[in-house]
């Protein structure tokens, strides 16, 4: 199951090249990573004053084929790749009608109030487990 969310690039997310900036994808994937975690129903926020869990990026894999533009539309896709006791692999790639310019493997860790991994609650992990394919 792929989420999508769409993107638009403004000014400010552009370099002296009129090209976006190469962090400003990181930008683009973290916001369709919270839209897709909110359309799957989970509540960061509640589960973070619940239970003291969070989600955090460990590792992430890039790879630029090629520049978005000032007023481009883009959509980001993510999708589920593997889901272990902590850890979360996602796919993102930002796509330009179709084309492909961005591709991402994100690692997210689930982290316990210490700082520490912890557990994927049963819940979350019954919603993310409905992504996979």
């Amino acid at each position: 199951m792929t989420h999508t969310h769409a993107v638009r690039v403004y000014y400010e997310d552009t370099d002296l090249a009129g090209i976006v900036y190469y962090a400003n994808y990181l930008k683009f994937i973290e916001r369709a990573r919270t839209e897709w975690v909110e359309a799957l129903g989970v509540d960061q926020i509640a589960l973070k004053a619940r239970e003291g869990i969070v989600f955090a990026v460990r590792r992430v894999e890039a790879e630029y084929l090629r520049p978005a533009k000032f007023a481009d539309e883009l959509v980001v896709e993510t999708k589920l790749q593997a889901l272990g006791g902590a850890r979360i692999v996602l796919e993102q790639v930002v796509l330009r009608g179709g084309e492909r310019l961005f591709v991402s493997v994100v690692t997210l860790v689930c982290l316990g109030d210490d700082g520490h991994a912890a557990r994927l609650p049963a819940e979350v992990r019954a919603r993310l487990s409905g992504t996979l394919h």
